[in-house]
């Protein structure tokens, strides 16, 4: 007994006594003031719910199914406290991340970036309006997913049937009746409150389009019921009617015997332009009914045809009605919204506009635009007629050009083709007393919007940037070197971001035509309403769907229109607060991303005002994608119902519980 007692007095016992006891002591402590109910309070814990409130487990709100939903089973709610016990002590749990990063996704800009978060959008206007037809119809917030919005009304007048909001301001178009320089055909957006207020009504008998590529050489009479160009164009090959059919047979003013001679014969002249390789991207400027750009699609070259609405006011709708790329702009006093150093290829052809007026003003817009030793084509009368009127133009047109150290490259018959130089040295090389001059080294090239015409040239940059491009098709994913002249925040990770945003739209375009058959959709005119890089219309092309994409760059982000370009690929600035300058029903398909959650903050225009320009522009039969934050989708899902569209929601790749959604909608015929 005694040596047992001895035991417990050595060290080595003494000290497994010691931990003992004071485990157990830890132990109670422990289970005394941390229970199992104050650890579950504290697991649903939110700055919404004070401490001494019964926690909820968070509501998930149901969704329809879509091909990439990852359903998870719903955990059952922990069991409230007992009202006997008390209420927990105050515990400060260690925050959690707010922010997830992750590597290819876009940021609230539309880039690329490896600093992409994954979190919840708040609501933040909780007093949203739509003023339409001067009645004032509530978006009331019913709660944080239900919204409520007036049904649109069809306009009543069938006189804006083809209404282009800022270009038939008939109030502001009367300042200007007696000028001649064209102010009347460019943009004079209504005052706000006076805008669009309705939906504009389709012609009667309206078809559903036929599908490219039978397009291009016939369209529905009923679809663009307008005889004005047949009228004066039809003995020049432009355009005929047969039965209830519009016929383009594929001539031109200059070129009756058909697009595809005419340019095999420009090819022949000067073998350089090489359509398809090195002239990738062109501008038609007064386009007709755009038979240039349309028989220059099949040589791997996409045009931008533009013309105004004047005279022949529908030569666009025209265009865009077969399925051809096409613009509504003129050039008048303002810079077109396009970026410098856009075009392999200027082409005019008789479209009637004095390039040598105003000190050759416009001709130094078609400079701007003009790509670094590209070539610029006119088929003229001036050209090839020897009346001492027409000789006189020629004269002027050599001596401006020569000016300017455009080199005349060749002229034949009725066409004549310069050459743009590569560099400065010729410019700096001229006497200083010689007109045109250079532009101010601060003047901005790219800076377009509500920009005055300038009668100055163009400086290049020093780096050649914008001059070397490489061939099609490779310059589609080759690193433009104006990448890095972009204003924007990134420096060093410019190229990743591009490649990434790549990456990001091929797998989601891949998605959409495995999961919602893209491929079956006659989608041919579509619409990229925050283009980016260029991205989106880059993984359309690789995936082969046959259509073309309209780029479009808004004004209150970073300006990627020359890296758009550099690509082979078209596009324009543009505010989605102000109406787009295309006519009604020309897009099948209009594609946004992020666009409504920026224009929310922007807090210029009411986002209803897009969405109503939308419906303007797409086709019956047209689609809309959306991909933004939930609450943003659940107030364009109300608009949608109220605009008539069928709509779906849709996860995102990332899950159900991923903060952003798709809208899909449909125009139904």
């Amino acid at each position: 007994m005694m040596k047992s007692l001895d035991i417990l007095k050595t060290p080595s016992s003494v000290k497994i006594i010691t931990l003992t006891l004071f485990s157990l002591t830890l132990l109670i402590f422990l289970f005394t003031n941390y229970s199992s109910t104050t650890i579950t309070s504290l697991t649903f814990f939110s700055p919404s719910s004070s401490p001494d409130q019964s926690p909820q487990p968070p509501q998930q709100q149901p969704l329809p199914p879509s091909s990439d939903d990852h359903q998870q089973p719903q955990q059952p709610p922990p069991p409230p406290p007992s009202p006997k016990q008390k209420p927990p002590k105050p515990f400060i749990v260690p925050p959690l991340p707010v922010q997830q990063q992750r590597l290819g996704l876009l940021d609230e800009n539309g880039f690329m970036t490896d600093n992409f978060t994954v979190g919840n959008d708040t609501i933040t206007d909780d007093d949203l309006l739509l003023n339409w037809n001067n009645n004032e119809t509530s978006l009331e917030k019913k709660d944080v997913e239900k919204f409520v919005v007036k049904k649109f009304k069809i306009c009543g007048d069938m006189k804006m049937v083809d209404y282009i909001p800022c270009l038939d301001n008939v109030e502001e178009i009367l300042k200007f009746s007696g000028s001649e320089r064209g102010e009347k055909y460019e943009r004079h957006c209504p005052q706000q409150g006076k805008g669009l207020n309705c939906m504009v009504p389709r012609p009667k008998g309206y078809k559903k389009r036929i599908r490219w590529p039978q397009s291009r050489d016939q369209i529905w009479f009923r679809n663009v019921p307008h005889t004005r160009l047949v009228e004066d164009k039809g003995g020049q090959n432009w355009i005929s009617i047969k039965k209830d059919k519009f016929v383009f047979p594929g001539g031109g003013t200059q070129f009756i015997h058909g697009a595809d001679k005419y340019l095999d014969q420009i090819s022949e002249m000067v073998p350089d332009i090489a359509f398809g390789k090195n002239t990738r991207v062109a501008l038609d400027i007064g386009c007709g009914v755009a038979s240039f750009g349309a028989f220059l699609m099949q040589r791997n070259v996409i045009t931008l045809s533009i013309a105004p609405k004047d005279v022949h006011e529908n030569q666009i709708q025209f265009a865009l009605e077969r399925g051809v790329p096409a613009h509504v702009a003129v050039l008048a006093t303002h810079r077109l919204l396009l970026p410098s150093q856009a075009f392999d290829l200027i082409h005019c052809s008789r479209c009637r506009i004095n390039w040598t007026r105003d000190d050759g003003i416009l001709l130094l817009e078609a400079n701007r635009l003009l790509r670094a030793g590209r070539y610029f084509v006119w088929a003229a009368q001036p050209v090839y007629k020897h009346e001492d009127s027409l000789q006189e133009q020629w004269k002027e047109m050599e001596n401006l050009t020569a000016r300017m150290c455009w080199e005349l490259v060749r002229k034949e018959g009725y066409i004549a083709i310069w050459r743009k130089p590569v560099n400065n040295s010729c410019y700096l090389d001229r006497d200083a007393a010689v007109h045109p001059p250079l532009c101010e080294s601060n003047d901005d090239p790219d800076d377009v919007w509500y920009v005055g015409l300038k009668a100055c040239i163009t400086q290049l940059p020093n780096n050649g940037y914008g001059a070397n491009v490489t061939n099609w098709p490779s310059r589609l994913h080759q690193i433009p070197d104006r990448l890095q002249s972009i204003k924007m925040d990134a420096v060093i990770s410019r190229q990743e971001l591009l490649k990434a945003e790549y990456n990001y739209w091929h797998e989601i375009v891949h998605s959409y035509v495995q999961a919602f058959h893209w491929k079956e959709y006659p989608f041919r005119n579509v619409m990229d309403m925050r283009a980016g890089f260029g991205g989106f219309a880059a993984a359309m092309h690789d995936l082969q769907l046959d259509c073309w994409v309209m780029n479009v760059v808004p004004v209150n982000g970073f300006n990627t229109l020359p890296v758009i370009y550099d690509r082979g690929l078209i596009g324009v600035m543009h505010d989605w607060c102000e109406p787009f300058d295309t006519y009604p029903r020309t897009y099948d398909l209009l594609h946004a991303e992020g666009l409504f959650s920026i224009e929310k903050k922007r807090k210029k225009c009411s986002i209803s005002t897009i969405m109503l320009e939308m419906d303007r522009m797409l086709r019956p039969d047209g689609y809309v994608y959306i991909r933004d934050s939930l609450d943003v989708i659940i107030e364009l899902e109300e608009i949608s119902k109220a605009l008539g569209w069928v709509i779906t929601r849709d996860d995102v790749g990332e899950g159900p519980y991923a903060s952003r959604k798709i809208l899909r909608a449909e125009k139904r015929f």
